[in-house]
Parts: structure tokens; C-alpha cells; sequence
């Protein structure tokens, strides 16, 4: 017996088969990199929900995300975690 179904019936049902496809976004997984001294690296694009409901988005390959909240560019890292080191330096060593 003759197949009656054309092919726009398989795709309707999901039962075509065209070789393989692409994950839908919330599927891919994410390579996240911890860094103790500093931020969260992940790879990106990205969207962070912050605390007050507001979404950032990057859409850089890689996105720093700062973990000890000194950023004035947050969520995002602006390496603000550093510790800065002053020189010792006295008024006698200073240039003119």
C-alpha cells in the first residue's frame, strides 16, 4: 500500500528526520570558569537577572561577572577586586 502522507505531514509531527539540528539556546550548556580571587568567567552570550528584576545582557564570547559586588560597572567585572597596592614612596623619592 502506497504511503499516503506527504512531507509537510512528518514535519508537522515531528517525525522528519534532516539531519541534526541545533539545541535551542536554553539547552546549549555554558562553560563557567571560578576564579577564588575574583570574578565568574562564563562563556557567553549572556542575560543576568539582578535583585531588583532588571536583565544585563552582553553578547561577548566571554563575560567576567563580579562576585564581591566593589564593581561600578556591575554585574559585570571591572577588576575592582585587585588589591592596590600604594608605593611607600617618600617626598624625598618624588620627582619635581
Amino acid at each position: 500500500m502506497p504511503n499516503t502522507s506527504d512531507a509537510s505531514d512528518d514535519v508537522r509531527r515531528g517525525t522528519r528526520d534532516d539531519g541534526p539540528r541545533e539545541a535551542p539556546a536554553a539547552a546549549r550548556a555554558r562553560r563557567v570558569s571560578v576564579d577564588p580571587q575574583g570574578p565568574v568567567l562564563v562563556e557567553g552570550p549572556v542575560e543576568i537577572v539582578l535583585d531588583d528584576g532588571t536583565v544585563a545582557r552582553s553578547d561577548r564570547f566571554m563575560v567576567a561577572v563580579c562576585t564581591c559586588r566593589r564593581s561600578r560597572t556591575y554585574p559585570w567585572c571591572d577588576t575592582s577586586h585587585r588589591r592596590r597596592e600604594r608605593s611607600a614612596a617618600t617626598p624625598d623619592d618624588r620627582n619635581p
